[in-house]
């Protein structure tokens, strides 16, 4: 027997978040895990990314109607992470992933204590972009893929605050732009996982529709409200994730 009842909330909820800052992996892979305890753990990762891809080319579609993308970064730091993402990947053979935690911990909280203290962080585009930045933004697009296909948590976060720091984004172009990057990165997760094993497609899908509906209204809300409004949410997707960690770290 499905819960539908609770899969379809976390998914619609996923999606909300997800549209806004990142992190509806928080939400769906603990729901799922729960909901099948004796599925393999690739399996409901992919089925997870079935669910999320479609709330993120949603919210991408919809940004990038509203919002100026600067294609000239964001298309090569996706290509460099989508490299980075299968190097990382391969990575796992030789280290252990919670060799990771101790090091993501401290950098989630320099990133909010960062955020947090400068006020007027991601409010407003601080420079124009040039064409040095395309050698930066395919570096840190490596480096993020990289990290993201070995260990993930906090990715998005990761993204929208690097797009921020180092290109001069506010969070609204921020988010947009991270979106591109999800969205490659998730296309390429299903094409690993679905080569690995079976994926429930009949569960990703119907989820993938409730993760749709709540994108479309987190980047409603994010575009409505704004910057300051991103800003807040991320604050909070970022606590959220270090308590998370942490709480593994201890058990």
């Amino acid at each position: 027997m499905i819960d539908w009842y609770i899969l379809a909330p976390a998914a619609f909820f996923a999606g909300m978040v997800d549209a806004v800052v990142g992190g509806g992996g928080l939400i769906q892979i603990p729901v799922l895990l729960s909901q099948f305890p004796q599925t393999a753990i690739p399996t409901l990762f992919g089925t997870n990314k079935v669910s999320s891809i479609a709330g993120t080319g949603a919210a991408l579609w919809r940004y990038a109607r509203s919002v100026r993308i600067p294609w000239t970064i964001v298309l090569p730091a996706t290509a460099a992470a989508l490299l980075g993402a299968w190097g990382g990947a391969a990575l796992v053979a030789w280290l252990p992933r919670e060799t990771m935690r101790p090091l993501v911990v401290v950098l989630m909280i320099a990133v909010a204590i960062y955020t947090f203290m400068k006020k007027d962080f991601g409010h407003r585009v601080t420079r124009a972009v040039t064409d040095g930045d395309r050698w930066k933004a395919a570096l840190f697009g490596g480096v993020i893929g990289l990290y993201d296909g070995f260990f993930g948590p906090g990715t998005g976060s990761f993204l929208i605050f690097g797009f921020i720091r180092l290109f001069g984004m506010d969070f609204v172009q921020g988010s947009a732009s991270a979106k591109v990057i999800n969205f490659a990165t998730n296309l390429s997760a299903i094409v690993f996982f679905a080569s690995h094993g079976p994926i429930l497609w009949q569960i990703g899908l119907v989820m993938a529709v409730c993760n749709l509906a709540g994108s479309y209204l987190g980047t409603h809300l994010a575009l409505k409200h704004g910057a300051g409004f991103i800003r807040k949410a991320f604050l909070g997707v970022v606590i959220v994730l270090i308590v998370k960690q942490l709480a593994d770290l201890a058990g």
